[in-house]
């Protein structure tokens, strides 16, 4: 090597010493707002000051904007989806009769009218007071800087927006099936998150979403008649009469004035979202660490006894969430009847309120989960999905499990049919597609739910559930208010247990490698030693650790590991009432292993690949021998 050669190697080596050892840095945003919302024509006008600070290293000459609300127009992305995608989401679509008499399903977005669309118009953009180019292309607002914005600089941006809102059909929208009023969701113009891969201005198709940490200062101006729930704390509860003196129902004091303004104050969120209409009644109950936990809903008697019957169960599921990951950060959390299904927001969540009431309690159980894994944790949705969807969904099925009488010994088990019908099914994607571009809703859905689940509970099969428990909250602890990666979960668990898990966050996420392991044979000795020989085999390319568990006639069990050479790892005993023998390991190019079971094969009644059902085999059916 020459000396030329040798300086640049030496140089570049440093440069990625010193880039690697930079500490972590997140943008910063702070929002003021003030709207008024014309409740006669669902349209509203308002002004945002926010004051931006760029924490990278990198200088900033442009800035981009979430314009969610034009998503909601004929000839948007948002609608060409509904209309291409093989399994629209019924939600976007109306059933119609054709000219032959069948069904066919049309684009609700499609057939809006102009008093129906939702749009959001932007004017007098100004940074630190100078006017600048302010470019909306569909739901992005394209900005070109009046001066470039520095590394560890704040600016300031204005601007006044027009916005309407749209017939609900997605989260947003006026007037749900259930008669909300107003679900205020991605209402307002938000800055799209700059980070350490660059801009997420991804535009609104119809998945989650991405936000820059801040804080809120809001205040909403509306017919005095409507009641408000949402996202931060009201700061002005005696000015408006917002009390709970009437047995949790709102009282107004006596005004002259035909509107009401609502001051809400909303520290270090991504996202603000708020619900309106005339008709709540609203319920304050105190939940765990002193938060206040917010019901608004419908007056109406079918499903008032529901909701009433709602909120000791949903204290008993934030205690079992903050003894599970963390404690829940912010003092206060509502659940409100709005939108159209169930969507997390920043401390609150927007839940269809008729139903069942075991429908009405999972649902808000799901959401409440999301508090954790997207509004703490808050990872890339559009991108790492699973993060949020799928670990939001573990602790659902956990608290669900521990609040029903009858447990479930593997509460997870749909998870695990769903995940192995889209691996049949052939159009499974790996869980690195972005969000947008999955073929099929319902791929999109079993690979962030469910697979994303099995994430979790094959981590316990992995590495054992006492050091999964200390994964998540360490993982919580060390990455809330921080955009985690998927690296991180990984990393985590690997400092925890001390077990090498690269092989698994790249098998499972970034390919579609599948798990599969089968009794190959079982032959019993014939120079009439008591002992019993197996034969296993790796199928798929996926490797795993095994467990053995041996059923004999006497009805005694016995249990082998046999642990993964790449792991350099030994999990605890996971049945410790069964005695265990931990074989030598397996390495992963040896698709063949064998072992001896110390008992002579009329003594061995079935032998189970395993018995906990938590790795996820694509064919379980070679998982067994058994004499019948």
């Amino acid at each position: 090597m020459n000396t030329k050669l040798l300086l640049g190697f030496i140089l570049l080596s440093f440069t990625s010493v010193f880039a690697q050892s930079k500490g972590y840095w997140q943008q910063k945003a702070a929002y003021t707002m003030e709207v008024s919302m014309d409740v006669k024509t669902y349209q509203y006008k308002g002004k945002q000051k926010l004051v931006y600070t760029n924490n990278s290293s990198d200088t900033l000459r442009r800035v981009y904007y979430h314009l969610y609300n034009n998503a909601f127009q004929p000839g948007s992305e948002m609608d060409m989806r509904a209309q291409t995608i093989v399994d629209p989401d019924a939600r976007f679509m109306n059933k119609i009769k054709s000219a032959d008499g069948k069904e066919i399903k049309e684009s609700r977005i499609a057939k809006l009218q102009p008093n129906e669309i939702g749009y959001l118009k932007i004017s007098n953009f100004k940074q630190d007071g100078v006017s600048t180019i302010a470019k909306e292309v569909s739901t992005i607002l394209e900005v070109t800087l009046a001066q470039p914005l520095l590394p560890g600089k704040s600016t300031t941006f204005t601007l006044d927006f027009d916005g309407q809102v749209p017939v609900q059909i997605r989260r947003s929208g006026r007037n749900n099936s259930e008669g909300v009023e107003l679900s205020m969701a991605q209402w307002y113009p938000k800055i799209a998150e700059f980070d350490f891969e660059g801009w997420h201005a991804d535009p609104y198709i119809a998945r989650e979403f991405h936000g820059v940490w801040g804080d809120f200062d809001v205040k909403i101006t509306i017919d005095k008649n409507y009641i408000l729930g949402g996202t931060g704390y009201l700061e002005n509860k005696n000015e408006i009469g917002f009390g709970y003196e009437d047995q949790g129902k709102v009282v107004k004091k006596d005004s002259k004035s035909k509107t009401l303004t609502w001051h809400f104050i909303a520290p270090n969120l991504h996202d603000f979202t708020w619900a309106a209409d005339k008709n709540y009644l609203h319920d304050v109950v105190k939940g765990p660490n002193d938060v206040d936990l917010h019901f608004l809903y419908k007056n109406n008697p079918k499903i008032i006894d529901n909701w009433k019957k709602l909120e000791p169960r949903m204290i008993r599921v934030m205690d079992f969430y903050n003894k599970t990951v963390g404690n829940y950060p912010y003092k206060q959390y509502s659940f409100i009847q709005g939108g159209d299904g169930g969507m997390e927001y920043a401390m609150c969540t927007l839940i269809l309120g008729e139903g069942s009431m075991e429908g009405l309690f999972g649902v808000a159980t799901h959401e409440l989960g999301h508090s954790w894994f997207q509004h703490v944790l808050a990872s890339n949705e559009s991108k790492h999905s699973w993060m949020d969807e799928g670990f939001t969904s573990y602790i659902e099925d956990l608290a669900l499990n521990e609040m029903t009488e009858k447990k479930n010994k593997n509460p997870f088990e749909a998870a695990y049919k769903a995940y192995c019908f889209l691996v049949t099914s052939g159009k499974e994607l790996p869980q690195t597609t972005h969000g947008d571009r999955y073929d099929e809703n319902r791929s999109y859905s079993i690979s962030a739910y469910s697979k994303g689940e099995i994430f979790l509970t094959q981590l316990e099969y992995l590495i054992g559930k006492e050091n999964l428990m200390k994964t998540l909250k360490k993982y919580f602890q060390d990455f809330k208010f921080k955009h985690p990666t998927p690296n991180d979960i990984k990393r985590t668990a690997e400092r925890v247990s001390g077990a090498n898990l690269d092989w698994y966050l790249t098998d499972w996420t970034q390919t579609l490698n599948t798990i599969d392991y089968g009794i190959k044979n079982v032959e019993g000795a014939t120079d009439g030693v008591q002992r019993t020989g197996v034969s296993l085999e790796r199928i798929g390319r996926t490797p795993m650790p095994i467990d053995i568990m041996v059923e004999y006639t006497d009805g005694t069990k016995e249990s082998f590991y046999i642990p993964l050479r790449m792991m350099s790892f030994e999990k605890e005993n996971p049945t410790p009432e069964v005695k265990r023998t931990i074989l030598s390991d397996w390495p992963w190019a040896n698709p063949n292993y064998f072992f001896e079971i110390p008992k002579a094969k009329t003594f061995i009644k079935k032998i189970t690949i395993d018995s906990s059902g938590l790795m996820a085999d694509v064919k379980r059916e070679n998982n067994f021998y058994e004499v019948k």
